[in-house]
């Protein structure tokens, strides 16, 4: 799964926050086999309370911490960031 340029293909997420804030963030994995594989990486990694994803939004790097997650949205096409 990756891109014609050798990068590692990602998938856009929305993240919306315990707070109520949302954030759409780009998770990138180039071990993953595809989309789906992806999406499980992320919800797993998630569902545990020490579950910690390193994302993008824009060109920032973010750490994305489980504690402060309320939902995942999975962009079918990806959200402008």
């Amino acid at each position: 799964m990756t891109t014609s340029n050798g990068s590692a293909a990602g998938v856009v997420l929305r993240v919306r926050l315990v707070s109520g804030d949302s954030i759409d963030v780009t998770y990138e994995d180039p071990g993953a086999e595809d989309d789906d594989a992806l999406v499980d990486h992320v919800v797993s990694t998630l569902s545990g309370d020490s579950g910690v994803l390193r994302c993008r939004h824009g060109d920032r790097l973010l750490v994305l911490y489980a504690r402060g997650v309320a939902v995942i949205e999975v962009a079918p096409r990806g959200a402008v960031l």
